[in-house]
């Protein structure tokens, strides 16, 4: 914490001088560059279909690629426009995804002085274990290569068994892992929430509606990443039915960013000396040629900022896509608030996740809503003529008593929230919000219908075209 400035400066010298030696390093001219300034001139800001040139060259055999040698895995992800996506992770990253999960249970342990959910089973709902090879690196999901990193004092209390964890159907999987699980000691659940809900309501099916502390009743900790776990924790909680301390991780194939390290302060700790150099633009700038790029050292308290990377897998200011906002400085901790390509702005209004998951969270509290899941598409065409709108398409576990109502209060907090919805809705351009009820089970059987059910998929929050929506409308309640 005390050091992480110099920590970041000292990895972005080390990766200049080891990135010299790359293909991507000549192309770019590293050895001309001796600071961050410089480093800015030379190196654009890339996604993934920038850097694919660079990809395909190491899968064709080719080392000293973006990093020196070969990565020793590659994560294969889902990407939305670019298919699937194989990010390097090599033997100087791989430390990065190990230990950081490491660091947030130990912080945790020493926070709370309660390390006994050690002593009992712990289940990671992760992506298969199999790994195939592409190029000769062996390539999987992120979750199923680090489930081969799981230290051997952990690996015997480890559930599910490795033969189920292999299964690639998701519910054929989470049926075997219900099986194998009701009668444990369980103790720490790790995933990422919709699944992690999913879980719960097998299992208590399974066993005849017992909560999961009936069946887990020295169930301590759940770990969660991936989205934003405040629109699922009372569902969750309530599924428990009783108080668990919840640990929130920030990992993604690309490196594992940032941990909650601790159960008082509000953020995650931002990961300074793990080998990644982290820059920051301001999120309405991500799309410009020319955007402001800032060092660590130059943030702002409550800025909304998109995540870029540079790190020693040989990602060099790579945009994850994700937005943050820091809600301490000293240590530097941070909240997700969304993602760079999950916004609405059809209008000018650029409403991002953050926005609506509090308006959703406060508006659900005042009518008394239980939510399953949700998300927002705007509606620019209407077939009546009148003015257009988002739409919320919602599936309620709890509907609430008076929908009309609880569409205005969700509309009044998005625009006390927003300026420019406000300026739209003030000047006639946009209507109030509409909602569509969607059947409670709605998001798991689309995802389901588009075979993507389980596992690290997600669902976005926020969509600017209608895709989405419209294969939603099946599932009208």
């Amino acid at each position: 914490m005390a050091n992480a400035l110099a920590d970041q400066q000292s990895i972005f010298l080390q990766q200049i001088k080891e990135g010299r030696k790359t293909i991507f390093g000549k192309d770019h001219h590293l050895t001309d560059i001796g600071n961050y300034a410089e480093y800015i001139q030379a190196v654009p800001i890339r996604d993934y279909e920038a850097i694919k040139p660079y990809i395909e060259q190491i899968k064709n055999g080719t080392e000293n690629v973006l990093w020196k040698g070969k990565p020793i895995y590659f994560a294969k992800t889902s990407g939305t426009t670019s298919g699937v996506k194989y990010i390097p992770i090599t033997k100087y990253s791989i430390d990065n995804h190990i230990d950081s999960a490491k660091y947030a249970l130990l912080n945790y342990m020493a926070e709370t002085g309660k390390p006994e959910f050690a002593d009992g089973k712990m289940i990671f709902l992760s992506g298969s274990p199999t790994l195939e090879r592409v190029g000769g690196i062996p390539t999987g999901r992120l979750s199923g290569i680090v489930n081969h990193f799981v230290p051997g004092y952990l690996r015997k209390n480890q559930m599910p068994s490795f033969e189920t964890n292999c299964i690639e159907d998701w519910e054929t999987k989470l049926q075997k892992i219900v099986a194998e699980t009701s009668s444990q000691d369980m103790r720490l659940i790790s995933g990422i929430p919709p699944w992690m809900q999913m879980y719960f309501d097998w299992l208590s099916e399974a066993n005849g509606g017992k909560t999961i502390k009936e069946l887990f009743p020295k169930l301590q900790v759940i770990a969660h990443g991936g989205v934003n776990f405040e629109p699922y924790r009372k569902k969750l909680m309530d599924s428990i039915g009783g108080h668990v301390d919840t640990i929130e991780t920030f990992p993604a194939s690309e490196g594992f960013f940032a941990y909650q390290d601790s159960q008082i302060e509000e953020g995650l700790l931002l990961n300074t000396n793990s080998g990644i150099f982290f820059e920051f633009v301001p999120a309405d700038q991500i799309f410009q040629e020319q955007p402001q790029r800032l060092a660590l050292a130059d943030v702002k308290l409550g800025e909304n900022y998109a995540l870029i990377i540079n790190s020693n897998a040989g990602l060099w200011g790579y945009n994850i896509g994700d937005t943050v906002k820091f809600v301490s400085l000293d240590p530097y901790r941070i909240v997700v608030s969304g993602r760079t390509k999950h916004f609405i702005s059809a209008f000018g209004e650029h409403v991002i996740a953050e926005e609506v998951e509090h308006a959703m969270r406060i508006a659900a509290q005042e009518h008394n809503a239980q939510i399953v899941e949700f998300t927002v598409a705007p509606m620019i065409q209407t077939t009546d003529g009148s003015l257009p709108y988002h739409e919320w398409l919602i599936a309620f576990e709890q509907a609430p008593q008076n929908i009309a109502a609880f569409a205005l209060s969700l509309n009044n907090i998005l625009r006390e929230k927003n300026v420019y919805y406000d300026d739209l809705m003030r000047g006639g351009i946009l209507q109030t919000l509409k909602i569509n009820a969607l059947q409670p089970n709605a998001f798991i059987d689309y995802m389901r219908s588009i075979g993507k059910l389980g596992g690290q998929n997600k669902v976005p929050r926020l969509s600017n075209d209608r895709k989405l929506a419209e294969g939603l409308m099946a599932f009208k309640a």
